[in-house]
Formats: structure tokens, sequence, C-alpha cells
């Protein structure tokens, strides 16, 4: 495939930090990190969603929501993980063109390239990926020029984007894992995607935002990480039918997700892009709890920051 060189919910989000202890892979080993585990909500606690796959000091993004590199850096200064350092973003996948998990690629087609990045951003995401980059690069054109010919310097590499318009199957392999894209259910989007990363030690399997689907269980097939969006039940049967007609379209209940988890054969399920509706009774624990009476191996809810 030839590259081509160019650059809603208002739902409750929780964070009760206390609540569950932050885990760390072993340094060496494949790590799953998560930059952001919110959605369209601006709640402070959760940043937009994105999350990143780091193997041998590289990281592969699957997403990218509000302030996704400055979480990067972030977790740079608080977690020792330099694969995340702004100048070594490079590797992108994206699960759909909803603004909640695209509206910080601007960031990150150019804070990385200011901080010092020289090589192109590798963006792969469902067809329009392309065009949206090229449109992006568009409307930064006169930033790059004064970046570039002015007293900055930037250089002319670090700011270009190969983007790839991708369909279900496999997208992408290096020495340090092999990507595989398949379609999953939401709602009226024509293309929206999950992916599976497969390295050395691990294989994750991301949902991006979807309904309910076979293509998510059988992507997993007892792999050993399944990071899954989901919405709380308790929180579902309170609000009013047409957001139940939406959120069903559109998402996965903790009853139908401990399901499909168990099909999936998953080793753990890590929970992201929470949804909770409002109520006393509409908590994190309580979700965990509706999950663990469906799916009987580990489950984990994860916040921004939280290493897997």
């Amino acid at each position: 495939m030839r590259p081509v060189l160019v650059a809603a919910l208002v739902l409750l989000a929780m964070h009760p930090a206390a609540a569950q202890t932050r885990a760390a892979a072993p340094k060496g080993k494949t790590q799953v990190v998560f930059l952001g585990t919110g959605n369209p909500r601006p709640e402070p606690a959760r940043m937009g969603t994105s999350l990143a796959i780091v193997v041998n000091n590289t990281a592969y993004l699957v997403d990218a929501g509000t302030g996704v590199v400055r979480r990067a850096a972030e977790v740079v200064a608080t977690r020792g993980i330099t694969a995340l350092q702004p100048p070594k973003l490079r590797f992108v996948f994206v699960t759909h063109l909803h603004s909640d998990h695209t509206i910080g690629l601007p960031d990150l087609i150019t804070t990385p390239w200011i901080m010092g990045r020289d090589k192109p951003l590798e963006l792969y995401g469902p067809p329009g990926i392309s065009s949206m980059a090229k449109h992006l690069r568009e409307a930064y054109k006169e930033d790059r020029s004064i970046r570039q010919k002015g007293l900055e310097h930037a250089n002319e590499t670090g700011d270009e984007v190969n983007a790839y318009d991708v369909k279900p199957g496999f997208v992408y392999q290096d020495s340090n894992v092999k990507v595989t894209v398949f379609a999953v259910k939401h709602g009226s989007w024509k293309n929206a995607y999950g992916y599976r990363f497969e390295t050395a030690d691990r294989t994750i399997v991301v949902s991006g935002d979807a309904a309910p689907s076979e293509s998510v269980a059988q992507a997993c097939n007892g792999c050993d990480v399944l990071v899954h969006e989901v919405y709380s039940q308790v929180g579902y049967t309170k609000s009013n039918a047409d957001w139940q007609k939406y959120i069903t379209s559109f998402h996965t209940s903790t009853k139908e997700l401990g399901a499909l988890a168990t099909q999936a054969k998953a080793k753990t399920l890590v929970l992201y892009h929470q949804m909770y509706f409002g109520g006393p009774t509409d908590t994190e624990a309580n979700m965990l709890k509706e999950l663990r009476a469906a799916f009987k191996g580990r489950v984990v809810s994860a916040h921004d920051l939280d290493v897997y």
C-alpha cells in the first residue's frame, strides 16, 4: 500500500484512584500504558482515549485523544518509560474517526517534531485517516513555515505523516510487534476497528469503541490482555429510552462484556473508556462487581498513567 505523505457522549467519568493500586509490568517486557481512559466529557482526571503498547523502548499508540503527548511526557517523568519521550512517538493506530479518539492528532503530528523528532509519523487507521491527516497538515502550514524558515531552524522531516487507510487483516510488522486489525460494531460507523498486537512475550487485543462484537473474542482467543470499553448496567437501566437506544448500538455493557471476555478466554481484562451515568450506585466498584458476576478471570479498571 503506497503511503501518502500528509500529515455526543456526555458521560460521567468517576476516578477513585485509591480504589486500586496501579500495576507496572516488569521492565524489558511488553507493557500496556494508559495515556487516556476518558470519553468526550472533559473530566480532568481522564484524558481522551489513548494507550501505548511499549516493546523494547518503542511505543505503538492506539488512538490519540485529548492530552496524549502531555500524558506521555507524564509517564516518562513519573514511570521512567523512556519510549514515550515525545521525539520517540512515531507509530499510531486509530480505531475510528470519532473526535475523542483523534482530536490529539495535531498534537502528535506537531509537538514531538518541535521537541526534535526527525522522522515522519506513521499513522494507520480506517478509510478517511489519510484525508484527515492531509487536512491537519494544511491547517498548520503557517506554523511549520515559521518554525522551519525562522529562528527555530526546525527540521523538514519530522513534521510529515505517512498515513495509511487500512482494511481488516495484517497491517504492520517489525522486529518488536505484529499488528492485525479487525472490524467491530460501533453504531452507525461504517468503519470501526480493534487491534491485535503480538510481541515476543504477550498478545494484547484492544477493542476500540465497540458494541458486543464476535470479532473481539476471535481476535483475543486466549490473549494475555484484552482492553475493552464498557458502560455500567446499573446506570443504563436508569437512563431514558433514547439514550438506551444509542448506548446499546454503540457500546458494550458490563453484562455483555463479561460474556464476551469469557468467550475470548482473556487472561486479564482491562477496562477503559468507562461510561457511568451518575447516581450513588453508579461507581467503579459496582462496575467491577457487575463484571465479576459474569467473568471469572482477572479484571481491572484502568486509570490514566496505569501500566499493565
